[in-house]
């Protein structure tokens, strides 16, 4: 069987790694990646909204099915596109694909059809209105811009919001540089408790939930900093988190099934995979929001402990015969190297040293994200993320020894944060959903 896969960060990198072990894998991406070009049996580098170069070179390589990794070829059709050359992808339609790249579009679909897991909020496209709706809510918010913002337009008060009035600026911000693409906002009640992730697969109509996993999106330690792509992740053995239920995972993944089916009904079926970013809350599971796609790092440690034909897995997405899908019991921890002071690099272009073989005999796994291979073939930091570090192991304390002893063989001017699953910050995490359920 014959791939395509879209997209150049570690995200593509684990999806092809995974691939790659009962399939042919051929990559277009928007800059070289060592990792994944290491891994195709041909790639391309171009630009990765040239849906006609695209096509040409899956027809050229005779590829039937491609996997699409970002989210912002799914915005633009990509997956119609393809489509109309008779190409499958593993990713929804551009109608579908709303439930990420347009919020109102995703919160209007919870209250439509009264799914579990809503939060108040409203949508606003009159900046008045917006500010109208902060005075009259006498609870600190969350203010997002309606489309995409690569994981970085998120604002929360209390933590990069001093209080409701500078709320009010970020969104008059907001509506000036019609950031993520709208001239509008969302304004969301904050939720107290911790977040979670649950990814699953789905082929239009059937639902298969991976392993929980948890995002640390904070820049610094100690959980500090602004909200970044995500900076590691982790899960656990028994596919639940230390401080998530049976019963907690068990609702998440029932409010996934109700998504899907209002999708099929408001837009069109949906196919590919489908990221819930969940909090949990007093009142139970509640849904912060959705990505039309797998989470980055969070693929990597899903992608780490499949059991599983991932290759016949993505064949019976776009079939729509979707039955299964088998995890080991293990734990895995994911840390991300940066460029240091990130988020705020302006510009890095140094070069990165990574002794692949050390990690390697660690038995740990490196993923190429935001770099480039120059012309000699060195590899080169840009302003984002640079490499996805990951272990698996029995235990999740192991895990995150083991993904530590590997980040030393990584040289550069460079930063991550340790902290990142540790027990102490576990405990800290535990302890917190002790006193929330109080």
């Amino acid at each position: 069987m014959k791939v395509l896969v879209v997209g150049s960060g570690a995200r593509e990198h684990a999806i092809a790694k995974a691939l790659d072990k009962t399939a042919d894998v051929y990559t277009y991406m928007g800059r070289k990646n060592p990792g994944l070009a290491n891994i195709s049996k041909k790639y391309y580098v171009g630009d990765e909204s040239d849906f006609s170069c695209i096509t040409k070179f899956a027809k050229d390589n005779d590829i039937k099915m491609a996997f699409i990794g970002p989210e912002a070829p799914l915005e633009k059709g990509i997956v119609d596109e393809l489509a109309k050359e008779g190409i499958c992808s593993v990713g929804p339609t551009k109608a579908a694909a709303q439930i990420e790249t347009n919020k109102a579009f995703m919160r209007k679909l919870f209250e439509d059809y009264d799914i579990a897991g809503s939060i108040k909020y409203g949508t606003f496209y009159d900046m008045d209105e917006a500010f109208e709706f902060i005075d009259s809510f006498d609870e600190p918010v969350v203010v997002k811009p309606i489309g995409l913002t690569g994981g970085k337009g998120v604002k929360i008060v209390g933590d990069q919001l001093i209080d409701n009035e500078e709320a009010k600026e970020y969104v008059k911000e907001i509506f000036e540089q019609k950031m993520g693409g709208f001239e509008g906002v969302v304004i969301e009640e904050l939720l107290v408790g911790e977040e979670y992730t649950i990814q699953a697969f789905v082929d239009g109509e059937h639902l298969v939930a991976m392993p929980a996993a948890q995002d640390h999106p904070h820049a610094f330690e100690g959980n500090k900093g602004p909200i970044t792509g995500g900076m590691g992740s982790y899960s656990d053995t028994n596919h639940l988190l230390p401080f998530l239920s049976q019963e907690e995972y068990d609702a998440s993944v029932e409010i996934m099934k109700e998504t899907i089916d209002a999708i099929a009904k408001e837009a069109e079926p949906y196919k590919g995979i489908l990221y819930g970013q969940f909090m949990i809350t007093k009142d139970g599971p509640k849904v912060i929001e959705y990505n039309a796609r797998f989470g980055d790092p969070e693929s990597m440690n899903v992608l780490a402990v499949i059991d599983d034909d991932f290759a016949k897995i993505s064949k019976q997405i776009v079939c729509g015969n979707l039955e299964e899908a088998k995890f080991e019991n293990k734990a895995s921890v994911c840390k991300y190297v940066v460029p240091n002071n990130y988020p705020n690099t302006e510009a890095a272009d140094t070069i990165l040293k990574v002794d692949e073989e050390k990690i390697k005999d660690l038995d740990a796994q490196v993923y190429y994200a935001a770099v480039y291979q120059d012309e000699n073939d060195d590899v080169r930091l840009t302003s984002s993320r640079a490499l996805g570090v990951l272990a698996v192991r029995d235990t999740i304390e192991e895990a995150e020894i083991a993904c530590e002893e590997a980040i030393k063989y990584i040289e550069g001017d460079i930063y991550h944060r340790s902290d990142v699953a540790t027990k102490e910050l576990l405990n800290e995490k535990i302890k917190h959903m002790e006193e929330v359920r109080k």
